[in-house]
């Protein structure tokens, strides 16, 4: 009972665990998503004066 249960476990462990995989791996390749993921990937380089209002920048 145990083996086959421990069995079942595991397989089915690692199919969630490869499925999860390949969703993760679609959404990241997916066409639609990737100037969403080049806006990310630009922000931190992105100078912060740009998005504050004149009155407020110590110029």
């Amino acid at each position: 009972m145990y083996e086959s249960l421990s069995q079942f476990a595991q397989t089915g462990g690692l199919l969630i665990f490869i499925g999860l995989f390949g969703a993760v791996l679609a959404y990241a390749l997916w066409p639609r998503n990737k100037a969403k993921f080049d806006a990310a990937a630009r922000q931190p380089l992105r100078d912060d004066a740009e998005d504050e209002p004149e009155d407020k920048r110590d110029d």
